[in-house]
């Protein structure tokens, strides 16, 4: 009896000891392409906070609650099971749609570059409530969870192509925890960056001499904190989309723009070897964004002539 005890406590153990090692294992998997995808929740941190522009500080952080809950919905409910099941019955879908992903992401792109030059009044969804109203908050809400669903569905692919020889369980289980762990990540950085002004307020108001000066500074600095987030939402963007482009080119056979950008990045590295690494990652990334705005501007132009055509053949 003893025996028997010992053997099924060392059985227990075994078990234990392996599903631990599969735990340490899908969280590393799970680390990997989140990395990997890295670069969209850059976009996704830095496009996220206009969307909270206009209205009162304490609608703030539900607008922001309701976008990441939005977020997760997209993640968990939508492009999971059709990543994966795209993933054991046409694998090879996964890439043409990943950049059709990225060639809307080069047109948001080079659309707000196409407004910040005074081409555009912005898109529709954000004009027809009034600034701070319940029915702009909708919009606002409606519009940020349409924009995460293109992020989400770049991330979820990306981690996906990260883990593609993992089993389809573990596949699961690895997204899950990347969708969760990105969501709460994107969203805290949001909310943090949306009441940093808020918080520099209080620290003016009511700290000590120090205190009060740190915080009058994160009142002043935060404009330009948020039209610099603005810019960067747009150049990555522009990069991410642009190199998803370039790597699903080269996927069918078409690596000639990725590899021209790459050799010019090893080129400059060399001129600078006392940060080759960082050089190297400069230019692939100016590349990447460069075709990412020649690609969305083509979009861009396209979408802004189909109205003009249709206007002058109803005309006629």
């Amino acid at each position: 009896m003893s025996g028997g005890l010992v053997a099924l406590l060392d059985d227990v153990a075994a078990i234990a000891k392996l599903a631990a090692a599969s735990v340490d294992d899908i969280g590393a998997a799970a680390s990997r392409a989140g990395i990997k995808a890295i670069g969209v929740v850059v976009d996704d941190t830095a496009v996220t906070p206009r969307y909270v522009t206009g209205f009162r500080p304490e609608r703030e952080l539900p607008i922001i609650w309701r976008i990441a809950k939005g977020s997760l919905r997209n993640k968990i409910v939508f492009i999971l099971p059709a990543a994966l099941l795209l993933s054991q019955v046409l694998p090879g879908a996964i890439t043409p749609i990943l950049m059709l992903g990225g060639a809307y992401l080069c047109f948001e792109g080079a659309e707000k570059v196409y407004e910040a030059l005074g081409g555009g009044h912005g898109h529709a969804e954000e004009a027809g409530a009034e600034v701070g109203s319940a029915a702009h908050e909708e919009q606002m809400v409606a519009g940020a969870v349409r924009t995460d669903f293109i992020l989400s569905a770049e991330i979820m692919a990306i981690s996906l192509g990260e883990v593609a020889q993992e089993p389809l369980l573990s596949r699961a289980l690895i997204l899950i925890v990347v969708a969760i762990v990105i969501t709460l990540l994107v969203y805290g950085l949001v909310g943090l960056i949306v009441k940093m002004d808020d918080i520099g307020l209080r620290l003016a108001q009511s700290g000590s001499g120090a205190a009060r000066a740190a915080g009058r500074g994160l009142v002043r600095g935060m404009p330009a904190v948020m039209s610099v987030l603005s810019v960067v939402g747009t150049a990555a963007m522009l990069w991410v989309g642009g190199h998803i482009v370039l790597v699903g080119l080269e996927e069918f056979g078409v690596g000639g723009p990725l590899h021209f950008f790459h050799g010019l990045a090893v080129s400059a590295g060399h001129a600078i070897p006392f940060a080759e690494a960082v050089v190297e990652w400069l230019v692939e990334t100016l590349g990447s964004a460069l075709v990412g705005l020649v690609l969305g501007g083509i979009i861009v132009g396209i979408m802004h002539l189909l109205p003009k055509k249709g206007g002058k053949a109803a005309a006629h």
